[in-house]
């Protein structure tokens, strides 16, 4: 088929957008939180579908995000936070556990706080606190007294992410808790809050400003009356983060908390200051530690990135396009002009005889070629390669009144630029000059913080790590949390043993099916990357690794379940033979004359419901390739509004889907709200925008398989504290919008799939849990079963196997029979108009 891409007629104004202000989109208010909260419980009692059934297919032999452990007196009993999954327990050691946490108001754990005086008072404060991408919102805090059996909400809803929660040693009715605040807005909902009265009420005891709120908090091993705080401003925005600031600095109290003043003599004190956090040592309770992100501009020599070896003597760069004039470049050796185009990633049809013929005939120009990738920035060597100073270890032997920076060893690459997730450092409890730092890798000083080495090698540990306990009697003894799951040693982290058989805690991007028998599972996953398994759950069987990275949207091609598309961060897409196991990249590179590609995080991909050979992938433009993504042609111009800049790709599509009916109608959604048609296949663009909410993010859009012209759309305003529910239906390609938001409670809609026997049913996924309404979205049922109140990404129907996979950010993968489903709606019930 041929394709022009050199004019493409876009209808309803293109050009008004890109001159629109974003309207003002306001954060939800506290009211309003709270009363979504109440519906979600009030739904949660009332549900018609509580006792349908839901598998979870794992995978256990890789996990998520563990942020905190809490461990008893008798250290067989501890407890653990998944970033996303909840809060479980074992009482026998790691064998088994078993989650405690699940229909709370939030799965998205800050920090947990066991008391010593009394083992069966729990406290969990929910919202992470480490303000990345997958970071969600909390619910506030909750008590338990009976050791995790039942929970008491014990206020603060507003606070969205807690920092730390500490337990006063001897009293349990005295409470600390280190509020960060919203990630998206700014709050006055920050600080340090204390109760003396075990939570009955609350007393703000530190408040900086309404964008710094506290991220750490330690009590004095032997003074409780000393406590250190560590306040952090930091503020995201769906296009840029800011993880530092003068507010960033560390607080000391010597009357319980009660007032505070500021402890930095020796401590940075500039608009550089980032993520803070401090441990004392037990064995010598006046020395205390800090592990400071610091992101000022470096004064050491930055390390020179890997170089590919060159295969030839004198390898053609940018530079030289500017130099040369048309005859030179037209006479350029072929084999050294390919070397050029492959080496730099042009796009797959830009050979040397193509870019000669076009620059013959006036189509492209040198000066094109010179600035093929013009002011674009890789996104992933942006988080790995900046100059900073990174990671800096300060001390104290005071307390925390003064600071010496003690830290010799070059951590610039403990967490490179992303600081912000990470954070923690820890003393041995058993020797103050052993420390060990919680980045990236893990590393462990054995003089004092002034050298480090690695010392999570054996036993293959998975790499950023979150959260460490060291037995205050037996230092060698260690738990450690990081993004693979839980780990344990009994050598002081010379070896490590895995300890996640028990824990589905993946949190996933994305899910896909294919159509063996039984058939797999597919899904890339947070910091996991894509793996595979049987839908079937054999023990026998684990998941399979497909590749690593963050792990993303992934496409089969069902016709022998062998080709497999699929990528990590970024828009790094290959097509992976699992048979053969060859892998081929196919990013699609962009055309000369072009803006370079702008990728989502979560990249759009998809196979063609029409030929399998045509997959779809979305930049800022859309790209279809005829043969399985050897080749592509561009189909759009940047479809996004390209307003906004900042160190986050922003102005991306993250949604591109094909109508099942007909061929060449593509719909397209942008992470800065637009929302596109096309009826022939690109030739021309037109806007949907009109009636929909302005500048949210497009999260899900769902061609109807019933009704030629039905379509579902999903927008989600949480990257701007905006928990609305957003579902519309369209039955004339997205003219015309009408909400199907029904009974819902306002909660950020992720997903939304339509049955594929009964038009009459919606699938919903949000950031609490799974919705189906069974009559086209008049009224909506929460689906608990055994499904928790987590976020749902991503969500497939298998049809052969009458099965809804979804896959949740927090708990793995569930499997829903629908024929309960199928059998309780109304057949006869028409789809709401």
């Amino acid at each position: 088929m041929k394709k022009t891409t050199t004019y493409l007629i876009l209808t309803a104004g293109i050009l008004s957008f890109s001159s629109l202000q974003a309207q003002d989109i306001k954060p939800t208010s506290e009211k309003a939180f709270k009363e979504s909260m109440e519906k979600h419980q009030q739904m949660f009692s009332s549900t018609p579908l509580k006792s349908f059934k839901a598998r979870n297919i794992g995978p256990t032999n890789m996990s998520g995000r563990i942020v905190d452990i809490e461990v008893a007196q008798n250290p067989n009993t501890f407890y653990i936070a998944a970033a996303s999954g909840g809060v479980w327990k074992t009482e026998d050691n790691g064998q088994s556990f078993t989650p405690i946490f699940d229909h709370q108001g939030a799965l998205g754990i800050g920090d947990m706080a066991l008391s010593p005086s009394n083992n069966n008072i729990l406290w969990v404060g929910t919202g992470e606190n480490n303000s990345s991408r997958s970071t969600y919102a909390g619910a506030g805090i909750y008590k338990s007294t009976d050791a995790g059996k039942t929970w008491e909400f014990m206020g603060l809803p507003y606070s969205q992410h807690i920092g730390q929660i500490q337990i006063h040693p001897t009293n349990p009715d005295i409470v600390w808790v280190g509020s960060m605040g919203s990630l998206y807005s700014k709050n006055k909902e920050r600080g340090i809050y204390k109760t003396t009265d075990g939570g009955k009420s609350w007393k703000k005891v530190l408040y900086i400003d309404d964008n710094t709120g506290i991220i750490d908090i330690k009590i004095h091993p032997s003074n409780p009356n000393i406590l250190l705080a560590a306040s952090w401003e930091r503020f995201r925005q769906a296009h840029d983060f800011v993880g530092q600031g003068k507010g960033s600095a560390i607080w000391r109290s010597e009357d319980g908390g009660n007032t505070w003043k500021k402890a930095v003599a020796g401590f940075p004190q500039d608009e550089f200051v980032g993520r803070i956090g401090f441990d004392f040592a037990q064995s010598n309770p006046n020395v205390v530690y800090a592990l400071l992100d610091n992101q000022a501009k470096s004064d050491q020599a930055q390390e020179e990135p890997r170089q590919r070896r060159e295969e030839e003597e004198n390898p053609l760069k940018f530079d030289d396009f500017k130099q040369m004039n048309l005859a030179e470049a037209l006479g350029l050796e072929e084999k050294r002009l390919n070397s050029f185009l492959r080496r730099n990633q042009f796009a797959s049809k830009y050979t040397a005889e193509e870019v000669k013929r076009q620059l013959r005939t006036g189509k492209i120009t040198l000066a094109q070629i010179a600035n093929y990738n013009g002011d674009s920035n890789d996104a992933n060597a942006a988080l790995f390669d900046a100059p900073i100073k990174g990671a800096e270890i300060y001390r104290s032997a005071d307390a925390g009144k003064s600071w010496t920076k003690v830290s010799e060893s070059d951590l610039r690459r403990l967490y490179n630029t992303y600081g912000y997730y990470f954070g923690e450092i820890r003393v041995n409890t058993q020797d103050e000059n052993e420390v060990f730092v919680l980045g990236v890798p893990l590393m462990v000083s054995r003089d004092g913080g002034k050298n480090f080495t690695r010392t999570d090698s054996i036993g293959r540990p998975h790499s950023d790590h979150q959260s460490m306990w060291i037995n205050p009697q037996d230092g060698k003894h260690i738990l450690l949390g990081n993004d693979g799951g839980l780990y344990r040693s009994y050598g002081g982290g010379a070896r490590w043993d895995h300890l996640n058989t028990q824990m589905p805690i993946s949190q996933f991007y994305s899910i896909m099916t294919d159509n063996a028998r039984p058939y797999n599972v597919y899904g890339g996953m947070q910091d996991n990357g894509v793996w595979f398994g049987s839908s079937k759950n054999d023990p026998s069987a684990p998941w399979e690794s497909l590749m690593g990275g963050d792990g993303m949207v992934v496409a089969v091609d069902t016709r022998d379940n062998n080709i497999v598309y699929t990528g990590f961060q970024f828009g790094n897409y290959f097509r992976i033979d699992k048979s053969s196991g060859d892998r081929k990249r196919i990013t699609p590179g962009h055309d000369i004359g072009n803006t370079p590609n702008r990728w989502n995080w979560r990249t759009p991909a998809r196979l063609s419901h029409h030929n399998q050979d045509i997959i779809y992938m979305g930049s800022q433009y859309v790209y279809q390739s005829l043969d399985q993504g050897s080749t592509w042609t561009t189909i759009s111009p940047d479809l996004t509004k390209n307003k906004k800049s900042g160190n986050v790709p922003f102005a991306t599509l993250t949604v591109v889907e094909e109508s099942p009916f007909e061929f060449g109608t593509l719909y397209a959604g942008s992470d800065d709200g637009n929302v596109w048609i096309t009826r022939n296949n690109g030739g021309n663009w037109t806007s949907l925008n009109a009636g929909l909410p302005q500048d949210r993010w497009v999260s899900s859009i769902a061609p109807s398989k019933h009704q030629e012209g039905l379509v579902y759309i999903t927008l989600n305003g949480y990257r701007f504290d905006d928990f609305g529910t957003y579902v519309f239906k369209s039955t004339d390609y997205g003219k015309t919008w009408i909400s199907v938001q029904g009974n819902m409670p306002e909660e950020s809609s992720n997903i939304i799939v339509e049955d594929h026997t009964n038009p009459n049913i919606l699938y919903l996924g949000t950031d609490h849990g799974l919705y189906v309404t069974m009559d086209g979205g008049n009224n909506w049922n929460l689906f608990q079963g055994e499904i928790p109140n987590v976020a749902i990404y991503d969500m497939v129907i298998q049809e052969r196997e009458n099965d809804l996979v979804i896959g949740t950010h927090g708990r793995s993968v569930y499997i829903v029979e629908l024929e309960p489903i199928h059998k309780l709606a109304k057949p006869d019930q028409k789809v709401m108009d």
